[in-house]
């Protein structure tokens, strides 16, 4: 016995020593020298993808000072219209790299290798992997500023740690520190029959449930009626001190009668699992109600989210006639801070007053099967295993308007959409691109290929489709100064770029004939030119911009203007 408990010590000893190991709490420092609030937590519930890192507010300005977590060297430096815009990528030597994204600028040296590349390459957005002796960084040494770069809602940084299997880590674990003295909300639960025979108060459908707040600050819920395999979903959402911000869970777990069956813990992930988020949550209230309910169940094999801790039966609760559960659910914060909601079920196997409702269609999808729907003008490919269930799918062609079923599905993997435009002129063709309708009806240009007599997309959303055209050219205009105007007193030179049908794909500037580094903001449709970047000879110079459009229709804008060095 005595033995037995030696070992269980020396056990507990040696995961406690590994789990410090693993995450090294005082490595790495806090990425700005402001006080540390939040707009976003890891793991946090996204369109699509869990959040990769924290979301650090920056008092709603751009310019604060970025540094190094830690020392290391610039491993990657991503300049991006899209995504994490300018983003820089930090290796340590302990096997982590931390990662810096939607950056206003560069320092200094960081820039001067940019631009070289950018200069080399005449490109503005450029993916660069510098070697380790090119940009080495010690911690604590500004490596930029913070911006709204790329894909940014907002000015903000988002900060990321990522493992040597390129792992994305809370950052948190590693002794990253934010206030938070509030309990997670749950704002709403839903029970779940998840088979042909199951149900709850009576009910094929989702059952929204209804509690009360305790005096202890649990949740009770109304005693619910069920019978056969269900399962239990929460709306929920934490708030951090110093921010109004929903952000995110740390962890989720649901016990019955005292048994532990079901964990979500946000501590790591692999970006190629962050789409089966759409599994994860209920997918159709998200699209029709805006609630994001994350379900204590996995209902299909294919979800294998690193996410998932403890599963016992997938989560499933098999109520039997007669007997009775408590079930409790816990939603809890990085700190600790939890709130809890306890279900009462009594077994009661009834009739069924409300049936699952079930639209039958012409076809009727196997999700572990290729599916095919072809007529003489659209074929629609969806490969194996992109959808997450078997499902009657809606579809139609009328008006020159294809209907693919519906958003409230969600499509793990990309399948291909075919117009054959075998009928139409060749040279109207060439300005034709394939349009996806949104609910209201505008016409949103998708990536449109063409092969022989066809146009096909590839594309991860249903929905409705279209073929449109686009027969204009690019607008650009010059901002603040006018054709031969003197801009000695200028630091920069800017130009308004936009295009009214299937979207800029392309732009290039020069001056006196030779290309120019314009930074583009897509929010604003502006090109910035930063006059610093190069020297100018001579007093006149031309300026020439070059505009290109999804169908290649290009507009070619020139002016001068007069500026001594």
């Amino acid at each position: 016995m005595r033995k037995k408990i030696v070992l269980l010590l020396l056990l507990a000893i040696s995961q406690k020593i590994a789990s410090q190991a693993e995450y090294p709490k005082d490595y790495f420092i806090n990425p700005l020298e402001i006080p540390m609030v939040l707009s976003g937590t890891f793991g946090e519930l996204r369109s699509n993808h869990f959040h990769a890192g924290l979301d650090i507010k920056t008092q709603q300005v751009e310019g604060h000072k970025v540094v190094a977590s830690a020392d290391g060297y610039v491993s990657r430096i991503n300049v991006s219209l899209w995504g994490y815009g300018n983003a820089l990528y930090v290796t340590h030597p302990n096997g982590y790299t931390t990662v810096y994204g939607h950056l206003q600028k560069f320092s200094p040296e960081i820039d001067a290798y940019v631009r070289k590349k950018q200069y080399e390459n005449e490109r503005f957005s450029i993916r660069l992997y510098p070697k380790s002796k090119d940009l080495i960084v010690k911690k604590g040494q500004i490596i930029a500023l913070s911006g709204n770069s790329g894909s940014s809602g907002g000015p903000h940084l988002h900060y990321e740690i990522r493992d040597v299997k390129s792992r994305t880590m809370n950052p948190m674990l590693f002794g990253i520190t934010v206030p938070d003295h509030k309990n997670p909300t749950i704002q709403n639960a839903y029970a779940y029959s998840l088979t042909d025979t199951s149900h709850v108060n009576q009910s094929a459908n989702s059952v929204k449930i209804v509690f009360n707040r305790q005096y202890d600050g649990d949740l009770l819920a109304n005693k619910i009626y069920a019978y056969g395999k269900i399962g239990f979903g929460i709306n929920a959402y934490d708030r951090l001190d110093g921010a109004l911000n929903r952000n995110g869970l740390y962890i989720l777990e649901m016990s019955v009668n005292g048994e532990r069956v079901f964990q979500f813990a946000a501590d790591k992930f692999s970006f190629d699992e962050s789409r089966f988020i759409n599994s994860y949550i209920d997918y159709d209230k998200y699209i029709n109600q805006k609630q994001r309910v994350q379900k204590c169940f996995v209902d299909h094999d294919m979800n294998n989210l690193s996410l998932y801790k403890r599963i016992n039966d997938s989560g499933y609760i098999n109520v039997k006639d007669s007997m009775e559960y408590t079930v409790s659910i816990i939603a809890r914060d990085f700190t600790g801070n939890k709130t809890k909601l306890i279900i009462p079920i009594q077994g009661k196997k009834d009739s069924v007053i409300i049936p699952k409702k079930v639209e039958v269609t012409d076809h009727y999808f196997k999700s572990k099967q290729s599916n095919t729907i072809k007529d003489s003008i659209i074929t629609a490919y969806f490969p194996e295993n992109i959808f997450y269930e078997d499902f009657y799918f809606d579809y139609s062609f009328e008006n020159g308007v294809v209907k693919l079923h519906d958003s409230s599905v969600p499509v793990h993997k990309n399948f291909r959409l075919t117009f054959d435009v075998s009928s139409y002129n060749m040279e109207d063709v060439k300005k034709m691109y394939i349009a996806k309708k949104n609910k209201y009806g505008k016409l949103n240009y998708v990536s449109t290929k063409r092969k022989d007599n066809t146009l096909y997309t590839l594309s991860r959303y249903l929905g409705e489709f279209t073929l449109t055209s686009d027969n204009q050219n690019p607008t650009i205009k010059t901002i603040g100064f006018a054709d031969g105007q003197w801009l000695t007193k200028f630091k920069t030179l800017k130009v308004r770029i936009h295009d009214k049908g299937s979207g800029i794909k392309s732009y290039r500037g020069e001056i006196d004939g030779q290309w120019i580094r314009m930074a583009y903001n897509p929010k604003k449709g502006i090109l910035t030119y930063d006059f610093s970047d190069k020297n100018l000879e001579g007093t006149l110079h031309n300026l020439k911009v070059v505009v290109t459009d999804n169908v290649n229709n290009s507009t070619t804008f020139t002016t001068t203007f007069n500026k001594k060095n």
